[in-house]
């Protein structure tokens, strides 16, 4: 097997489990009892720590697959084919962003609902995607390097600016347009902070894509990301407490104080350094297949556990409802249950694609009989009223 294979199930690894961390960590979020939310217990602290952990590394592992998928292609600019199917990635999923938002209810009556303008995960990623395309066309214009240094240098910014940004209001822009910035609204990931994410994962694909193809580079990831990780995670506060007593700028205090941001980028690489490790043995097909369907597992997800369109999903019904062992259990069958669903349909997609085909022939060709049918018993009857009423007459 080659490197290359390796590092590509390697990364379809780390979407997979980001996938499946989303899916029972929604659910146990929807459902679980109320009363047993409790941080005290060591369970659901940790249970909560780890679930915290799933948005970065999602951000992260988008960032990284889009730029080494675009970076390996021969051509560069916009003539990388890479780029048009990015831009048409994009779009796709900020429309099912939308899509699974809207209420029929709401349409009926002739609105929208006001959640349908929250801007959520996927609204985020794809505005995301199509930000790291205009970096790559305006920095390759230039210098290939370019573009390395401003995802690492937005990164970096994105998260020092935090405290500045996290409080504007952006009442001067439509609402639809502040809600990719402010969470004021109702929306639930805005594109700042979570574009530092993007743009952390875009830097670190040209790291893998630069020094990927020497023999130890792998062994040297391992121990380099696990450090970088342990670094964030448990010295990035007092590094930046030391910036603010070098410097006296008052953002490093504020950064630091509520440093959730390193802190998780911490894990991811910590995360990252794991599944280098363990690389090996994660190129089973399943995995890949897991890996290279989320966005069909989400949506379908989002269908089952919230209801989507008509809001008849399980959280409809079992709302902060379920105890501990019933939330387990339900968050195992729901994360195997939705998996094979998706699967199964990818499987059989060409078969049932094919059946639906023929299905809507069939309705359409009976639809249009009975259409036939219903024009000519109307124009039988106007034709003999008229014939009774040109007879009376006479």
């Amino acid at each position: 097997m080659t490197k290359s294979t390796n590092r590509l199930h390697f990364l379809d690894a780390i979407r997979a489990f980001a996938i499946i961390m989303m899916l029972q960590g929604h659910f146990v979020h929807a459902l679980l009892g109320d009363e047993f939310r409790d941080r005290s217990n060591l369970a659901f602290s940790c249970w909560e720590y780890f679930r915290g952990m799933t948005a970065p590394t999602f951000f992260t592992i988008t960032g990284f697959i889009f730029t080494f998928l675009l970076l390996k292609q021969k051509v560069s600019g916009i003539e990388n084919p890479r780029v048009l199917k990015g831009i048409k990635r994009a779009v796709k999923v900020i429309f099912w962003g939308y899509l699974l938002r809207i209420s029929f209810f709401a349409v009926f009556r002739g609105t929208l609902n006001t959640s349908f303008f929250y801007v959520d995960v996927l609204q985020c990623i794809g505005t995301s995607l199509l930000l790291l395309i205009g970096l790559y066309l305006i920095s390759y214009s230039y210098s290939k390097k370019l573009f390395q240094y401003l995802t690492l240098s937005f990164g970096v910014v994105i998260f020092l600016l935090q405290p500045i940004y996290n409080d504007l209001a952006l009442e001067f822009l439509p609402q639809t347009i502040s809600n990719y910035f402010t969470n004021r609204n109702g929306s639930i990931f805005t594109l700042f902070p979570w574009f530092g994410y993007v743009c952390f994962g875009s830097f670190m694909a040209t790291v893998f894509l630069k020094y990927g193809k020497y023999k130890s580079f792998y062994d040297f990831a391992i121990i380099a990301f696990l450090s970088i990780g342990l670094l964030l995670i448990f010295y990035s506060s007092s590094f930046l407490m030391f910036l603010y007593g070098s410097t006296g700028i008052e953002v490093f205090k504020s950064v630091a104080y509520n440093n959730f941001l390193f802190i998780r980028l911490g894990n991811v690489f910590v995360l990252f350094s794991i599944f280098i490790l363990l690389k090996n043995y994660l190129n089973h097909s399943m995995i890949t297949k897991i890996g290279g369907k989320t966005l069909s597992i989400y949506i379908i997800h989002f269908f089952i556990l919230y209801g989507s369109w008509f809001g008849l999903g399980l959280s409809r019904f079992f709302y902060h409802d379920l105890s501990p062992i019933e939330v387990i259990i339900g968050a195992v069958l729901f994360v195997i249950g939705i998996c094979a669903l998706v699967l199964n349909y990818f499987k059989h997609e060409d078969y049932l694609k094919l059946r639906l085909n023929v299905m809507f022939e069939n309705s359409s060709k009976a639809i249009n009989i009975n259409f036939q049918e219903l024009f000519s018993a109307l124009k039988n009857s106007i034709v003999q009223k008229y014939r009774l009423i040109k007879f009376i007459k006479r």
